[in-house]
């Protein structure tokens, strides 16, 4: 194994450790159903269904089962035919969770190691998590209405229709573009209590960017106890101080305020040992739109966190919703492959794991790219949607055959080199919210899927 600090150490250090796990038998005992689960030898073993669902295509089942066999034969592992049906029956069998301790070990624990943290990009020291959550549409099977609820909508003709419907929530690292967790509850949930799932994984000195959604002094105090600070967009609606700073309308303003806790929360937060007063930073600043936006954080010191640096720091919280639009748009997302809690959930988790691979992956390839765009007034970077079908393309290869992973990595990077997009700095695309019509007529016709 490589010892070297590269981006591209981090990625063989990666694919193998991932290829260790899924051939290892205590790891498959533990993500199995039951003990008499995937101990026979047959066609669907367990990294088969493991790679089949990280593999997720638009294409038929049976069709897919076909093409995904036939290059496992190439692999020098031949199997026999297998129907729909028996892969159903052979997901069944398989936990959600495999594919959360695949990232934690495999990707995460290679990643933030103490041998790669000089790698890790951080803002002033801190690594930039964004949480955000966005409703996903289920499958419509009993099953799934009972676990996550149901939406009930209708048409002006008053036909009636229900299906179930999800609240997704992932803690983001923005700069390196790394999911750390990711929770699917039913859509009652609320996007606050559901973020406190994240804790786990947030580190002290860590920076939480969050939407206005997320602005309340019980989410302040929360993510202080956690060692973390916050930056987070306030509503007009929101505090006091945030009104006054909306109303004077000025850019560059930083004020520091002490927050008390709302009247009906202070016994609870009292019987819970938490502050009911809390030091807070206002800041305010001017969007390339003209709006002004209030920002409340607890990094104080305007020495070391100038107010100037906040307009581009709360930027990077654009990052998880672009991320969210590779899960639901590259990835479709919400085109699951089964109409179980277990499947949705294997689906969803699986595509964490892909997305953070991909990002591992193609930071070789990157990082060529910048170093030959040194000049370029429109520099390169790696194409998204290629990168993902490349990744899906050579998926058998990378995680679960005896070909070199440096070799395998090459072939990846050469096709993310060859490649590439334009990065046009200071482009404005204006936003404007799309017909029904136009809408539906870009999700049939329009919108690109990978693999």
């Amino acid at each position: 194994m490589q010892h070297e600090h590269t981006p591209k150490s981090c990625a063989v250090r990666l694919i193998e450790t991932a290829r260790q796990l899924l051939s290892d038998p205590t790891f498959v005992s533990r993500h199995r159903q039951r003990p008499k689960d995937f101990i026979r030898k047959r066609t669907l073993i367990f990294s088969v269904v493991m790679l089949l669902i990280l593999q997720k295509s638009l294409k038929s089942l049976q069709l897919r089962l076909h093409e995904f066999l036939a290059d496992w034969v190439q692999e020098g592992q031949p199997l026999s035919s297998a129907t729909a049906g028996a892969f159903s029956h052979a997901r069944a069998k398989l936990l959600p969770e495999a594919f959360i301790e695949l990232n934690e070990k495999a990707v995460l624990a290679n990643f933030y190691g103490p041998e790669h943290a000089q790698a890790v990009a951080r803002w002033r020291g801190h690594r930039l998590l964004g949480i955000d959550s966005s409703l996903v549409r289920l499958p419509s099977s009993d099953e799934l209405l009972k676990e996550f609820g149901e939406v009930q909508c209708s048409n002006q003709h008053g036909l009636q229709d229900r299906y179930p419907e999800g609240r997704i929530s992932v803690l983001y690292d923005l700069l390196n573009r790394l999911s750390l967790d990711g929770q699917l509850v039913g859509s009652a949930e609320g996007e606050t209590l559901l973020a406190r799932a994240h804790w786990q994984q947030v580190q002290a000195g860590d920076v939480l960017i969050t939407d206005r959604g997320y602005a309340g002094y019980r989410w302040f105090v929360d993510v202080r106890q956690q060692q973390a600070h916050f930056i987070c967009r306030c509503s007009r609606g929101s505090f006091k101080s945030a009104q006054e700073l909306f109303v004077s309308d000025q850019a560059g303003v930083s004020v520091v305020v002490e927050l008390r806790a709302p009247s009906d929360e202070r016994a609870e937060l009292r019987r819970l040992g938490l502050p009911v007063k809390l030091t807070v930073r206002f800041v305010t600043v001017r969007l390339l739109t003209g709006e002004l936006e209030v920002l409340a954080t607890s990094l104080l010191d305007e020495q070391v966190y100038p107010t100037e640096s906040f307009a581009e720091v709360y930027w990077h919280r654009w990052g998880i919703e672009t991320f969210y639009g590779r899960l639901k748009g590259r990835l479709d997302l919400e085109n699951f492959t089964g109409e179980t809690v277990a499947a949705v959930k294997q689906d969803f988790q699986a595509m964490l794991f892909l997305s953070n691979v991909e990002s591992v992956v193609s930071a070789p390839a990157q990082a060529q790219l910048s170093q030959a765009s040194l000049e370029r007034k429109q520099p390169a970077q790696v194409n998204r949607a290629v990168s993902l079908h490349a990744l899906k393309y050579h998926l058998i290869e990378l995680l679960a055959s005896d070909v070199p992973v440096e070799e395998v990595l090459v072939r990846l990077g050469q096709w993310l080199v060859h490649n590439p997009v334009s990065v046009r700095p200071n482009r404005q695309v204006p936003r404007r919210k799309p017909s029904a019509f136009r809408s539906y007529h870009h999700q049939r016709r329009v919108r690109k899927f990978v693999f």
